[in-house]
């Protein structure tokens, strides 16, 4: 029987990338071994619940690498404070109260459904797989309780391709499951006899299955979900039979890469520029460990004649002798210089916490520091991250932010938007702490000239040069402050003509006093005069 077409590609799409991928199996295995022992079964087949420690006699690339994971979910999506706004392409349209109200009411939404669901603690295990391998991703689905669904994807099951752009636009997924779920996920009537035999037999026993996701252009299938723009199809390798079809609106995976070379389609990690020190303070701190045993429990010298055997160490024990010897049992010398090992293992943990930003990460304050000056080095240290944020941006936050508004969208979670705003583009502002600190420069250097122009006021009008409301709105953009904190323009020109009628009103006021004590002054003048 001919397989089918369909099938067969995706097949021959798994030979040919899991081909491409061995070479880095090894890397991600050897960093997964000293780095993250948890996931260290990308090419050894490990059980469940083992213990995986046994290469590590260092700890320090551990702690670095979940100190940079939990930095970069603080600083980048970290849902207890905003870290994107959405905004109209169109500058008009962002100056209308009511359209804007509207897209900050989306925001809100959005951010309420991201707390609602599992998108914290699936973030956080993706930029471990980020710092660890330099390659994760991302499944966002629909879901009925809690509208979208996160799950991060183990490193060891993707395959993926890239466009013409260099973004990921395809990706296969070979995972396992229990037989009996196989069953229940796909349904019985579209599951081959071999997997069918298998959940009756070996219900708990699992199965391969092959997930391909890739742009739709290369079937041109245009019925139901087959014609979306994204193509789904779920395989059994072993009997080449398709278990489910069907298709996303847009590309359901969002595929970050730490670093990555013009050459090569899988990014690279700081974890992989540590390896080599990883692998050098384990072995040392292995050695050093044997010398200091050696040193606490040394070796001893033990005459061949005149003591009887065996020879006891514990405390307390005692060991015979003959009569009339003078041999004695003595400690031997091996002349181990530990202060020098310990030095050496400090100059490897030092260039590892380099490579994971340890010292950039940690704020220390002394107690001649104020708070601007600790505010201050906060920001510089987060400067230090600005290369990994344009890749993480396009590449993590851009595809995931987008993917969940248009679920949202379709699924008519948003209230009702003004029938004036039609199919305007959306763009997302980014504010979370590592975005705002790429622009602090530009704040300090306007705070600067304002001070200076404060100062020049008084020999020039030098404000006559300002635009103040821009100069609001420009700051406003650069801290990030939401809109709902900040009045309207309609509201600052109302209060601007309250104040202008008050001061006309107190003017008026004056000049009418002004002219009645000039009355006054002038009645006994006039009386004098008549008389």
């Amino acid at each position: 029987m001919a397989m089918n077409p369909k099938a067969k590609l995706v097949l021959d799409r798994y030979q040919s990338l899991n081909t491409q991928r061995q070479t880095w199996e090894e890397h991600w295995q050897e960093v997964a071994d000293y780095m993250m022992p948890r996931k260290a079964d990308i090419t050894k087949k490990r059980s469940k619940g083992d213990k995986r420690h046994e290469l590590i006699f260092d700890g320090t690339a551990i702690h670095s690498l979940e100190l940079l994971s939990a930095s970069l979910h603080g600083m980048l999506t970290n849902i207890a404070s905003p870290f994107f706004y959405l905004r109209y392409r169109n500058t008009d349209l962002d100056r209308d109260d009511e359209a804007k109200e509207w897209l900050e009411s989306c925001t809100d939404v959005m951010y309420k459904v991201f707390s609602s669901s599992n998108f914290q603690q699936e973030i956080f295990e993706l930029y471990h797989d980020l710092i660890s391998f330099g390659t994760a991703a991302m499944l966002i689905e629909e879901d009925i309780n809690d509208d979208l669904r996160f799950r991060t994807i183990y490193i060891a099951e993707i395959f993926i391709t890239e466009d013409e752009r260099g973004m990921v636009d395809s990706l296969l997924r070979k995972f396992y499951l229990p037989a009996r779920t196989v069953l229940l996920k796909f349904g019985e009537q579209n599951v081959p006899k071999n997997l069918k035999d298998k959940a009756k037999s070996y219900p708990y026993e699992e199965v391969p299955i092959l997930h391909l996701v890739m742009p739709n252009d290369e079937f041109k299938i245009a019925k139901g979900n087959k014609g979306k723009p994204y193509y789904s199809v779920y395989v059994d390798p072993d009997s080449g039979a398709i278990l489910k079809e069907g298709g996303y609106e847009e590309f359901p995976y969002v595929v970050p890469r730490y670093l990555k070379a013009s050459n090569e389609i899988y990014g690279r990690s700081p974890a992989m520029n540590a390896l080599a020190d990883v692998k050098m303070l384990n072995t040392m701190s292995k050695t050093t460990i044997r010398a200091a045993q050696k040193q606490i429990d040394p070796p001893l010298l033990v005459p061949d004649d005149g003591f009887l055997l065996p020879i006891r160490t514990i405390p307390g024990g005692l060991n015979y002798y003959r009569a009339g010897t003078r041999d004695k049992i003595e400690p031997m010398n091996i002349g181990a210089n530990n202060p020098l090992g310990l030095n050496m293992e400090e100059q490897r943990r030092k260039a590892i916490r380099e490579n994971f930003f340890v010292d950039q990460l940690m704020t220390s304050s002394g107690p001649q520091m104020t708070a601007t000056e600790v505010l201050q080095r906060t920001e510089e240290k987060m400067r230090l991250l600005g290369p990994v944020l344009g890749r993480l941006q396009s590449e993590l936050l851009q595809p995931l932010i987008t993917r969940a508004f248009n679920i949202l969208l379709r699924n008519k979670k948003f209230p009702q938007p003004p029938e004036f705003l039609g199919n305007q583009d959306i763009e997302i502002e980014y504010v979370s702490p590592l975005a705002k600190a790429q622009k602090t420069s530009e704040l300090s250097s306007i705070m600067r000239g304002v001070e200076i122009f404060g100062s020049l006021q008084n020999i020039a009008p030098v404000f006559d040069h300002i635009d103040v409301n821009g100069l609001v709105k420009y700051i406003q953009d650069i801290l990030g402050i939401p809109a709902k904190v900040m009045k309207s323009d309609n509201e600052v020109q109302q209060i601007r003509l309250q104040r202008e009628q008050m001061q006309q009103q107190q003017m008026q006021m004056q000049q009418e006093l002004q002219t009645a004590a000039a009355a006054g002054k002038a009645a006994p003048a006039l009386k004098a005069i008549s008389e």
